[in-house]
Protein backbone atom coordinates (compact mmCIF):
# COMPACT_ATOMS: atom_id res chain seq x y z
CA UNK A 1 0.00 0.00 0.00
CA UNK A 2 1.40 3.40 -0.95
CA UNK A 3 1.77 6.11 1.66
CA UNK A 4 -1.10 8.56 1.73
CA UNK A 5 -3.74 6.04 0.65
CA UNK A 6 -5.16 5.85 4.13
CA UNK A 7 -5.55 2.77 6.36
CA UNK A 8 -6.01 -0.57 4.68
CA UNK A 9 -9.52 -1.92 4.88
CA UNK A 10 -9.77 -4.65 7.49
CA UNK A 11 -9.35 -8.04 5.89
CA UNK A 12 -11.99 -10.69 6.38
CA UNK A 13 -11.05 -14.18 7.51
CA UNK A 14 -12.58 -17.42 6.32
CA UNK A 15 -15.33 -17.98 8.87
CA UNK A 16 -15.28 -21.67 8.04
CA UNK A 17 -11.92 -21.91 9.79
CA UNK A 18 -13.16 -20.28 13.00
CA UNK A 19 -13.03 -22.48 16.11
CA UNK A 20 -16.37 -23.64 17.50
CA UNK A 21 -17.30 -21.27 20.35
CA UNK A 22 -17.08 -22.95 23.76
CA UNK A 23 -16.97 -21.71 27.33
CA UNK A 24 -13.47 -23.18 27.54
CA UNK A 25 -11.99 -21.17 24.64
CA UNK A 26 -13.49 -17.85 25.79
CA UNK A 27 -10.79 -15.53 27.19
CA UNK A 28 -12.29 -14.47 30.54
CA UNK A 29 -9.89 -11.66 31.52
CA UNK A 30 -12.06 -9.13 33.35
CA UNK A 31 -15.15 -11.30 32.81
CA UNK A 32 -14.61 -14.05 35.35
CA UNK A 33 -17.96 -13.46 37.08
CA UNK A 34 -20.14 -13.89 34.00
CA UNK A 35 -18.19 -16.91 32.76
CA UNK A 36 -18.42 -18.52 36.20
CA UNK A 37 -22.18 -17.89 36.24
CA UNK A 38 -22.67 -19.51 32.84
CA UNK A 39 -20.47 -22.50 33.66
CA UNK A 40 -22.34 -23.16 36.90
CA UNK A 41 -25.70 -22.87 35.17
CA UNK A 42 -24.83 -25.06 32.16
CA UNK A 43 -23.29 -27.70 34.43
CA UNK A 44 -26.26 -27.90 36.82
CA UNK A 45 -29.29 -29.96 35.70
CA UNK A 46 -31.31 -28.36 38.54
CA UNK A 47 -30.52 -24.89 37.16
CA UNK A 48 -32.36 -21.85 38.44
CA UNK A 49 -34.92 -20.35 36.04
CA UNK A 50 -34.02 -16.76 37.00
CA UNK A 51 -33.27 -14.99 33.67
CA UNK A 52 -29.85 -13.60 32.78
CA UNK A 53 -28.89 -10.64 30.58
CA UNK A 54 -25.29 -10.19 29.39
CA UNK A 55 -24.54 -6.81 27.84
CA UNK A 56 -21.44 -5.25 26.35
CA UNK A 57 -20.06 -3.42 23.35
CA UNK A 58 -19.51 -5.08 19.97
CA UNK A 59 -16.55 -7.45 19.94
CA UNK A 60 -16.75 -8.21 23.66
CA UNK A 61 -17.79 -11.82 23.01
CA UNK A 62 -21.54 -11.86 23.72
CA UNK A 63 -22.49 -14.00 20.73
CA UNK A 64 -19.53 -16.33 21.39
CA UNK A 65 -20.89 -17.02 24.88
CA UNK A 66 -24.45 -17.53 23.66
CA UNK A 67 -23.34 -19.99 20.96
CA UNK A 68 -21.13 -21.73 23.54
CA UNK A 69 -24.09 -22.17 25.91
CA UNK A 70 -26.26 -23.48 23.06
CA UNK A 71 -23.66 -26.05 22.02
CA UNK A 72 -23.10 -27.19 25.61
CA UNK A 73 -26.83 -27.67 26.13
CA UNK A 74 -27.26 -29.50 22.85
CA UNK A 75 -24.50 -31.90 23.89
CA UNK A 76 -26.61 -32.61 26.98
CA UNK A 77 -29.62 -33.31 24.78
CA UNK A 78 -31.50 -30.21 25.93
CA UNK A 79 -33.99 -28.47 23.65
CA UNK A 80 -33.06 -24.84 22.95
CA UNK A 81 -35.06 -21.94 21.55
CA UNK A 82 -32.86 -19.45 19.68
CA UNK A 83 -33.68 -16.02 18.28
CA UNK A 84 -31.45 -13.38 16.70
CA UNK A 85 -32.15 -10.49 14.33
CA UNK A 86 -31.78 -12.73 11.26
CA UNK A 87 -34.77 -14.86 12.26
CA UNK A 88 -37.55 -12.89 10.62
CA UNK A 89 -40.36 -15.27 11.55
CA UNK A 90 -39.54 -16.54 15.04
CA UNK A 91 -42.55 -18.82 15.44
CA UNK A 92 -44.25 -19.95 18.63
CA UNK A 93 -42.74 -21.09 21.92
CA UNK A 94 -42.02 -24.84 21.98
CA UNK A 95 -42.80 -26.65 25.24
CA UNK A 96 -39.89 -29.02 24.53
CA UNK A 97 -37.39 -26.20 25.00
CA UNK A 98 -35.48 -26.19 28.26
CA UNK A 99 -33.94 -22.77 27.67
CA UNK A 100 -34.56 -19.67 25.54
CA UNK A 101 -31.57 -17.79 24.06
CA UNK A 102 -32.01 -14.27 22.66
CA UNK A 103 -29.02 -12.71 20.89
CA UNK A 104 -28.53 -8.94 20.42
CA UNK A 105 -32.05 -8.02 21.49
CA UNK A 106 -31.43 -4.33 20.69
CA UNK A 107 -31.69 -5.29 16.99
CA UNK A 108 -35.09 -6.98 17.26
CA UNK A 109 -37.94 -5.70 15.08
CA UNK A 110 -41.41 -5.11 16.55
CA UNK A 111 -42.44 -8.61 15.39
CA UNK A 112 -39.35 -10.19 16.94
CA UNK A 113 -39.89 -8.28 20.19
CA UNK A 114 -43.45 -9.56 20.34
CA UNK A 115 -42.21 -13.13 19.83
CA UNK A 116 -39.41 -12.66 22.39
CA UNK A 117 -41.95 -11.43 24.96
CA UNK A 118 -44.18 -14.42 24.18
CA UNK A 119 -41.26 -16.81 24.55
CA UNK A 120 -40.19 -15.14 27.79
CA UNK A 121 -43.65 -15.40 29.38
CA UNK A 122 -44.10 -19.03 28.33
CA UNK A 123 -40.59 -19.91 29.53
CA UNK A 124 -41.11 -18.35 32.96
CA UNK A 125 -44.71 -19.57 33.38
CA UNK A 126 -45.07 -22.63 31.13
CA UNK A 127 -48.30 -24.51 30.61
CA UNK A 128 -46.54 -27.64 31.86
CA UNK A 129 -43.30 -28.49 33.60
CA UNK A 130 -40.88 -26.23 35.49
CA UNK A 131 -39.95 -22.67 34.54
CA UNK A 132 -37.24 -22.38 31.89
CA UNK A 133 -34.14 -20.18 31.89
CA UNK A 134 -33.91 -17.19 29.53
CA UNK A 135 -30.44 -15.98 28.58
CA UNK A 136 -30.23 -12.81 26.48
CA UNK A 137 -27.49 -10.50 25.19
CA UNK A 138 -27.56 -6.80 24.34
CA UNK A 139 -25.17 -3.96 23.59
CA UNK A 140 -26.35 -1.81 26.53
CA UNK A 141 -27.86 -2.21 30.02
CA UNK A 142 -31.61 -2.93 30.28
CA UNK A 143 -32.51 0.63 31.32
CA UNK A 144 -31.12 1.94 28.01
CA UNK A 145 -32.68 -0.63 25.67
CA UNK A 146 -35.17 0.80 23.18
CA UNK A 147 -37.59 -2.13 23.34
CA UNK A 148 -41.24 -2.53 24.22
CA UNK A 149 -41.49 -1.88 27.94
CA UNK A 150 -42.88 -5.25 29.01
CA UNK A 151 -39.92 -7.04 27.33
CA UNK A 152 -37.30 -4.55 28.52
CA UNK A 153 -38.34 -4.79 32.17
CA UNK A 154 -38.42 -8.57 32.12
CA UNK A 155 -34.93 -8.75 30.58
CA UNK A 156 -33.62 -6.62 33.44
CA UNK A 157 -35.21 -8.20 36.51
CA UNK A 158 -32.87 -11.19 36.88
CA UNK A 159 -29.08 -11.52 36.73
CA UNK A 160 -27.44 -8.71 34.75
CA UNK A 161 -23.75 -8.85 33.80
CA UNK A 162 -21.61 -6.40 31.85
CA UNK A 163 -19.15 -8.04 29.47
CA UNK A 164 -15.92 -6.07 29.15
CA UNK A 165 -13.98 -6.08 25.88
CA UNK A 166 -10.25 -6.61 26.24
CA UNK A 167 -8.10 -3.50 26.05
CA UNK A 168 -5.20 -3.07 23.63
CA UNK A 169 -2.55 -4.18 26.13
CA UNK A 170 -4.59 -7.24 27.13
CA UNK A 171 -5.15 -8.27 23.49
CA UNK A 172 -1.42 -8.05 22.87
CA UNK A 173 -0.62 -10.04 26.01
CA UNK A 174 -3.09 -12.80 25.11
CA UNK A 175 -1.86 -12.92 21.49
CA UNK A 176 1.79 -13.09 22.58
CA UNK A 177 1.04 -15.82 25.12
CA UNK A 178 -0.80 -17.87 22.48
CA UNK A 179 2.13 -17.42 20.08
CA UNK A 180 4.63 -18.47 22.78
CA UNK A 181 2.58 -21.60 23.46
CA UNK A 182 2.90 -22.45 19.76
CA UNK A 183 6.63 -21.75 19.81
CA UNK A 184 6.11 -18.82 17.45
CA UNK A 185 7.77 -15.40 17.74
CA UNK A 186 5.60 -12.37 17.01
CA UNK A 187 7.53 -9.12 16.72
CA UNK A 188 5.92 -5.81 17.65
CA UNK A 189 5.61 -4.76 13.98
CA UNK A 190 3.84 -8.01 13.10
CA UNK A 191 1.45 -7.58 16.02
CA UNK A 192 0.76 -3.96 15.02
CA UNK A 193 -0.03 -5.18 11.51
CA UNK A 194 -2.38 -7.91 12.76
CA UNK A 195 -4.25 -5.57 15.10
CA UNK A 196 -4.66 -2.79 12.55
CA UNK A 197 -5.62 -4.77 9.45
CA UNK A 198 -7.70 -7.67 10.72
CA UNK A 199 -10.78 -8.03 12.94
CA UNK A 200 -9.65 -7.32 16.51
CA UNK A 201 -11.87 -9.74 18.43
CA UNK A 202 -9.89 -12.53 20.04
CA UNK A 203 -11.58 -15.37 18.18
CA UNK A 204 -10.52 -13.87 14.85
CA UNK A 205 -7.00 -13.10 16.10
CA UNK A 206 -6.54 -16.64 17.39
CA UNK A 207 -7.77 -18.03 14.08
CA UNK A 208 -5.38 -15.75 12.20
CA UNK A 209 -2.49 -16.88 14.39
CA UNK A 210 -3.31 -20.51 13.64
CA UNK A 211 -3.41 -19.83 9.90
CA UNK A 212 -0.08 -17.96 10.06
CA UNK A 213 1.57 -20.70 12.10
CA UNK A 214 0.46 -23.40 9.64
CA UNK A 215 1.57 -21.32 6.62
CA UNK A 216 4.93 -20.51 8.22
CA UNK A 217 5.54 -24.21 8.89
CA UNK A 218 4.68 -25.17 5.29
CA UNK A 219 6.89 -22.47 3.81
CA UNK A 220 9.67 -22.84 6.43
CA UNK A 221 9.64 -19.10 7.11
CA UNK A 222 9.32 -16.92 10.18
CA UNK A 223 6.12 -14.93 10.72
CA UNK A 224 6.76 -11.50 9.25
CA UNK A 225 4.63 -8.89 7.48
CA UNK A 226 5.79 -10.17 4.04
CA UNK A 227 4.76 -13.69 5.11
CA UNK A 228 1.27 -12.45 6.03
CA UNK A 229 0.95 -10.73 2.65
CA UNK A 230 2.18 -13.86 0.90
CA UNK A 231 -0.37 -16.01 2.72
CA UNK A 232 -3.19 -13.64 1.75
CA UNK A 233 -2.13 -13.72 -1.88
CA UNK A 234 -1.72 -17.48 -2.11
CA UNK A 235 -4.47 -18.91 0.10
Amino acid sequence: MNAGQGPMKQMALDIGLAPVPTLENFIDIGNEAVLGHLRLWVGNPRRSPVPTLVWGEGGSGKTHLLHAVREALREQGAGVGWMDASRRQPGEFDERWQVVLLDDVQLFTAEQQAAAFNWFVHAQAPAQGPARWVLATADRPPADLHLREDLRTRLGWGHVFQLHALGEAERRAVLRRAADERGVFLGDEVMDYMLSRFPRDLSSLMMLLGQLDAYALRTQRAITIPLIRSMLENE
